[in-house]
């Protein structure tokens, strides 16, 4: 049987361009956000904030995909509105503008994630769907490999020109989004949870298994404390700052050494999706989870220690094994456990609540780097993934493929 279907291949190239746009921006708006005023602790509110809008409305909008058992019009609609956020960033300077223009990017996150993680798990079985989401969050980081490395290369000979690169990455964004036109797709059964209102996916709880219900707790528990990966690239700026190299007769200051530390990251990742993807499927989920957490949980202890650049790569290569072992892992393993029916209002359930405690988590880390330093946040944050890994160890089926 066929594992990386049409459907499947598709899906992962809209991935692929749309996350070419969003990565292109994101280590830049921590750097671009400091130089318009925000404090450390506003980038942290900000982007706690535009998370738990993405994340509150994934299970309104997965419910209500599963509701209309269809998932292309809110894939559709939700790369739509990211697509044209991108250039809107660098119209104004306002707080409440960029506020605004965040939360439209994150919301067109919030209507397609569901949905989008639903259809790709029709098209998997049990057994490859580890693969399947693999996959596909491969290419998805393979843009984000992409996309930083086209800022990196710009800003090496326009330096500061970020609206410029808030205006190219309106292009792959739009290219992600006719990609979804040569997809479609067959009415599925609707959801079993009766219609309510903007929470109503809250219900979801009473009727999921104890098997998702002890997972999502032991998820959710990691997640209260896994701040932003902005706190990473600013202690990455922060380490560096006073180095500067040349290549090609160009400055490389700590901005550039930033984003390339992030370009790494997200090709290791890429690079291991599949394969632990593969290694999940065989050796079940919760091996390969636990061993993703161990490694997240030293790499914040090593950026506690202000390590030096080549610890901050080593460091970023560990984070990108461990954002492969868990991240489509995670979606495979709800999905194996999620009633079918309500397989995109499972996903938005977990994603909706991890997305309310990244938001405390980030404001959290905004707070607790302003009073006391960057050291604390990131041992603070290393703890918490050892207990949640205890946690799941302890209370989780070893496997429920």
């Amino acid at each position: 049987m066929r594992i990386i279907t049409r459907t499947v291949l598709i899906l992962s190239f809209v991935s692929l361009f749309a996350d070419i746009a969003s990565e292109m921006l994101y280590p830049i708006i921590p750097v671009y956000l400091k130089e318009i005023g925000f404090s450390i602790v506003g980038i942290g509110v900000l982007e706690g904030f535009v998370n738990f809008t993405a994340g509150i409305s994934k299970g309104y909008f997965g419910k209500l995909s599963d509701e209309r058992g269809v998932r292309l019009p809110f894939i559709k609609l939700g790369y739509l509105l990211s697509a044209l956020s991108k250039p809107l960033i660098g119209f104004f300077t306002s707080a409440f503008w960029i506020f605004s223009v965040r939360t439209m990017d994150r919301l067109g996150k919030g209507v397609r994630v569901a949905a989008k993680d639903a259809l790709l798990s029709q098209e998997a079985t049990k057994a490859t769907k580890a693969r399947v989401f693999g996959f596909n969050r491969s290419l998805d980081t393979a843009g984000a490999t992409i996309g930083p490395a086209i800022a990196l290369v710009f800003l090496l000979f326009y330096p500061g020109e970020y609206k410029t690169l808030f205006y190219i990455a309106f292009v792959p964004g739009l290219i992600s989004v006719l990609f979804l036109f040569f997809l479609k797709e067959k009415k599925q059964p609707v959801s079993t949870l009766e219609k309510g209102n903007f929470f109503s996916f809250f219900k979801y709880w009473k009727i999921a298994t104890p098997e998702y219900k002890n997972l999502v707790s032991g998820l959710l528990l990691f997640a209260l404390f896994n701040s932003s990966d902005i706190f990473l690239l600013l202690a990455t700026e922060e380490a560096i700052q006073k180095e500067s190299f040349i290549l090609f007769g160009k400055p490389f200051d700590s901005k550039t050494i930033t984003i390339a530390a992030y370009v790494f990251y997200n090709l290791v990742f890429a690079l291991s999706c599949y394969p632990l993807g593969v290694l999940a499927d065989k050796l079940g989920y919760k091996k390969v989870f636990l061993a993703g957490l161990v490694l997240f949980a030293c790499v914040y202890a090593g950026f506690a220690f202000d390590p030096s650049m080549i610890g901050i790569f080593i460091l970023f290569f560990i984070y990108g094994i461990y954002a492969a072992a868990t991240d489509g892992v995670t979606k495979a393993w709800i999905t194996n456990i999620a009633h079918n029916k309500n397989t995109a209002t499972a996903i938005g359930f977990y994603t909706s609540c991890q997305s309310i405690c990244t938001l405390l988590a980030s404001t959290i880390a905004g707070l607790v780097w302003y009073n006391f330093g960057s050291t604390s946040t990131f041992i603070a944050t290393s703890g918490i993934a050892i207990i949640a890994f205890i946690y799941l160890l302890l209370k989780v089926k070893a496997d429920p493929s």
